[in-house]
């Protein structure tokens, strides 16, 4: 019996003994998880900021590609929008083109049908007579047909047997100014034609005379129908040729009659010379209406490329925009569960100046919409000392926002060297202004016939002083800088002293 009980306090203490075994271990095991959490917690921080900044990453990058594809999509309507519109003025100028052919065509067709029944009256009467003449010719009395003839002549028009018996649909005929000048010049043509006609005695010399005067007539015509706009001096050329070789013709045959021919011929030179320019005066007309058509659709053209521009400024102004406002929402939020106080000053700066950058951004785009809409814009006074010299003057308009792109892009390729800028002056209503500035120079304009060069010859102070009687607020710049032209020159000038 006690060796029983001896053995059951053997095993309670033995039990006691794995008891407190068993605390020690799970104290062990508690400070090992501690150790763990400790090391672990770093990583699965880290772990956790990586993933965040992978996804940002990948928003941001999803975000750019989508922009760039927008941004790509708008580019290829913006082109379309444009060919449409030169398709567009292409097919309207077109349309004008073939109205105008159509009525010419119609007035040729009326006119050759008015000469086709002439001519078939005028066969049969000259069938008629020259059938009474082969089997009459006793009937014909001909002391008594001359009176007539000569009554005839006088009938025929105020010009006599003298007037071209076919009139070319010559261009002058189409204005009633250069009709009323070109029947005063024919005038002058037929008063000599008559003063010189009655120096001829005998009827050989007249008749030679008058068949003269026809051909050359006939001649100065087929000069007036092929002149152009472009042949000015071969039309004038060609008139000095015609006169030359009837005085060569005159030279071979009588002697006696070649000094007053002579003179009549130095005499018809320049009538006919004032006729043609008289009939060239049509065509710079023509030229002028052209010139304003290609300067109305180069500013049209320049309009929409302007205000495509300010669509791509307006588009970036609304993207940044966005930005500031992702921001402010962003750090309004963290305003709403922020406690310290630091932070909650350093943030409402923060909200300060992105909402002052909105109100920027804002008053950006109202003024981009201004320019689209409106004559606002920037009109510029530059030089080019280089290519123009220094009395050669560009006075423009642009609506960019900033009017240096312009002055650069003319600045481009196509001249050698860069324009200086005297002036630049904003108006609301730059286009008035421009005009306003163009009236004022139009007799010193460079090209009159091609408006759109905007080109001037004026001395930097006339021009300083015709700018500041329209804006005397206007700072004007009277240096011609001319750097890139200054110093080329000085590096010619060494190349040539070295080669000395």
């Amino acid at each position: 019996m006690f060796k029983k009980i001896k053995e059951m306090f053997a095993l309670d203490k033995t039990l006691e003994k794995k008891k407190s075994e068993l605390k020690e271990l799970e104290s062990k095991i508690s400070d090992i998880d501690k150790v763990i959490e400790e090391k672990v917690a770093p990583f699965t921080l880290a772990a956790e900021e990586k993933g965040i900044q992978l996804i940002r990453e990948a928003n941001l990058k999803s975000d750019d590609i989508l922009n760039e594809a927008m941004q790509k999509a708008s580019t290829m309507v913006e082109t379309s929008q444009k060919g449409i519109v030169d398709l567009l003025a292409k097919q309207e100028e077109l349309t004008f083109t073939v109205s105008k052919l159509d009525e010419s065509k119609l007035k040729l067709t009326k006119e050759f049908t008015k000469q086709e029944k002439a001519a078939r009256k005028l066969k049969a009467e000259v069938l008629g007579v020259r059938q009474l003449l082969e089997q009459f010719p006793e009937a014909i009395n001909f002391s008594l047909i001359e009176p007539h003839i000569r009554n005839l002549e006088s009938a025929i028009s105020t010009e006599g047997v003298l007037n071209p018996v076919v009139n070319l649909n010559l261009h002058h005929m189409d204005s009633k100014a250069l009709r009323s000048e070109m029947n005063a010049n024919n005038k002058d043509i037929r008063n000599l034609l008559e003063s010189y006609r009655s120096r001829y005695t005998t009827k050989a010399n007249m008749t030679i005379y008058e068949l003269m005067v026809i051909g050359l007539q006939a001649e100065l015509q087929n000069i007036l129908y092929t002149l152009s706009y472009s042949n000015l001096d071969k039309a004038i050329e060609n008139s000095r040729t015609l006169i030359n070789k009837y005085l060569a013709i005159s030279a071979g045959g009588n002697a006696n009659i070649l000094p007053t021919v002579t003179r009549f011929l130095s005499e018809l030179g320049p009538l006919f010379e004032m006729a043609i320019r008289i009939e060239y005066k049509y065509y710079i007309q023509k030229e002028l209406e052209k010139e304003e058509q290609r300067k109305i659709k180069e500013i049209m053209r320049q309009e929409a490329e302007e205000k495509r521009q300010l669509e791509e400024e307006r588009k970036k102004i609304e993207k940044e925009e966005e930005k500031y406002q992702q921001e402010i929402n962003k750090n309004k939020e963290m305003l709403l569960t922020e406690m310290d106080t630091e932070k909650i000053a350093a943030l409402e700066s923060r909200l300060l100046e992105l909402e002052a950058g909105v109100k920027n951004l804002e008053d950006q785009k109202e003024e981009i919409v201004k320019r689209a809409n409106g004559k606002a814009g920037y009109v510029y006074v530059i030089s080019n000392l280089g290519s123009f010299g220094d009395q050669m003057y560009k006075v423009g308009m642009t609506r960019r926002l900033n009017p240096m792109d312009r002055v650069d892009e003319l600045g481009d390729a196509s001249v050698p060297f860069k324009f200086d800028v005297h002036a630049l002056v904003f108006s609301n209503d730059a286009v008035e202004l421009e005009q306003k500035l163009h009236s004022e120079l139009e007799k010193q304009r460079v090209n009159k016939i091609n408006l759109r060069k905007e080109f001037f010859y004026c001395s930097v102070e006339g021009l300083q002083s015709i700018v500041q009687d329209i804006d005397p607020t206007v700072e004007f710049i009277t240096t011609m800088a001319a750097a890139e032209y200054r110093q080329s020159q000085s590096l010619n000038d060494e190349e040539l002293n070295i080669a000395i």
